[in-house]
């Protein structure tokens, strides 16, 4: 089994036609998922680095899967991970499926995720915290989402969250970074991205044309 590696990736993001916004997230997410690894390979840490890249690059391409694709039935990131697996590259699955910020809603589920995901889920999903359409602070990040899907004011949002499970996911993220953080030897203020999606997209659509 052989993971995808960057202009592969790129080629699979791109044969889904994803729209600019899609990109720009993936590109995002991918580039600081690949500075956290390279810090944390850096201090001797074993991770690999082509399986966070690639899975970061295509952590939301259940998102661009075409109407009519049964995948849609899935939850977020569980679709992403059945379309790679359906192309042959279920290495990829765990991390793109783990990385949803949704994910952090169950105490207990996110518990038992702490304690047995891989270094290179935790990088790709606290990536993903770091990134909307750029790298940004993951205060900021979060209170995107909230603009974007307030709590109702009864105090629930069906499917998401209210005011007490935004505070438990918003600590369990806490949690994460903290750990991402440690591994690479940073502190938050310190992520940056490492450029090398923009050569493989080119490179991606040079072979497709």
């Amino acid at each position: 089994m052989t993971v995808p590696g960057r202009v592969e990736a790129a080629c699979l993001l791109l044969s889904l036609d994803p729209e600019p916004w899609v990109v720009r997230h993936a590109r995002a997410v991918a580039e600081i998922a690949a500075w956290l690894a390279a810090q944390i390979e850096a201090r001797g840490v074993t991770i690999d680095r082509r399986l966070v890249e690639s899975a970061a690059l295509l952590h939301d391409a259940d998102k661009a899967l075409p109407p009519g694709d049964p995948l849609h039935a899935l939850p977020h990131g569980e679709g992403s991970a059945a379309w790679l697996t359906r192309l042959g590259h279920p290495e990829l699955a765990r991390a793109v499926a783990s990385h949803p910020v949704t994910r952090l809603r169950d105490g207990e589920g996110f518990r038992h995720w702490a304690a047995f995901a891989s270094r290179e889920e935790r990088v790709v999903a606290y990536a993903d915290k770091r990134a909307g359409q750029r790298l940004e602070a993951m205060d900021e990040r979060f209170a995107s989402w909230r603009r974007r899907y307030p709590p109702a004011a009864d105090g629930e949002t069906p499917g998401l969250w209210n005011d007490a499970t935004f505070a438990a996911i918003r600590a369990r993220a806490a949690r994460l970074e903290a750990d991402v953080c440690r591994a690479a030897g940073i502190v938050p203020g310190q992520v940056r991205r490492l450029a090398w999606t923009g050569r493989a997209i080119e490179a991606a659509r040079r072979a497709a044309s």
